[in-house]
């Protein structure tokens, strides 16, 4: 079983009820999730336990299904890559709403981000105007994409040009050097120095061979016989 690694920093008592009991399952609680899920959306924070229960009501009960509430879910899942959590959202969803434009756009965005496309994924997102429209209700969305994307770039760079950086979080000039100080990188001559981390450093393999025995011996008897 997938873990899920995404929580608020508090969870209210009633959300917390609804998730660990029996109640979970009630869709009179539904409108309950929901406004949390709006709180969500304006206060940066993803809970995505409790917004996976709203899904499970869903498809339970398909008469409340709000569309734009799965919208805002996926949209909030999006901001936590690469946590598992867009996928886990997504297989919550009946055959139907996976094939439907808004989800098949959302899919879209997360392959270029899975995949490590970030200026690809930059151009999608600018290229239309629909995906603001589908991210409007998640305040911060870009800026936690931009966070997500630089994770991604700390654990696999020490340094990285400046250009290149660019394009990848979709910034520049005076907005682009806020972000790397931001970060705790600092910036000269054209290049981003990262510092080193668990995940960026260099480390040395060491490599090991098993020889039994019975092996080394042979190996002797055939020099003996050369």
């Amino acid at each position: 079983m997938t873990r899920v690694s995404n929580t608020p920093s508090s969870r209210p008592e009633v959300i917390q009820s609804l998730i660990d009991g029996v109640d979970r399952y009630n869709p009179d609680n539904v409108s309950i999730l929901e406004e949390y899920l709006a709180a969500q959306c304006t206060n940066k924070e993803c809970d995505t336990m409790a917004n996976l229960a709203i899904l499970k009501l869903y498809q339970f009960n398909t008469h409340l299904i709000s569309d734009q509430v799965v919208n805002n879910i996926l949209v909030k899942a999006l901001t936590t890559l690469p946590a598992p959590d867009f996928n886990l959202c997504l297989y919550l969803l009946n055959e139907q709403m996976v094939t439907e434009e808004p989800v098949v756009r959302l899919v879209a965005l997360q392959d270029l981000l899975e995949q490590a496309r970030f200026a690809d994924f930059w151009k999608t997102y600018e290229g239309d105007d629909i995906y603001k429209e589908l991210t409007a209700e998640v305040l911060g969305f870009e800026d936690s994409i931009r966070i997500n994307i630089a994770n991604a770039v700390a654990m696999t760079f020490q340094s990285i040009e400046l250009q290149s950086l660019q394009t990848y979080v979709h910034l520049k000039d005076q907005d682009l050097s806020e972000f790397i100080k931001a970060q705790g990188w600092t910036e000269a001559n054209g290049v981003v120095t990262i510092p080193v981390n668990k995940d960026n450093e260099a480390k040395t393999t060491v490599l090991t061979e098993n020889i039994k025995f019975e092996q080394l011996t042979k190996i002797i008897g055939y020099s003996n016989d050369a």
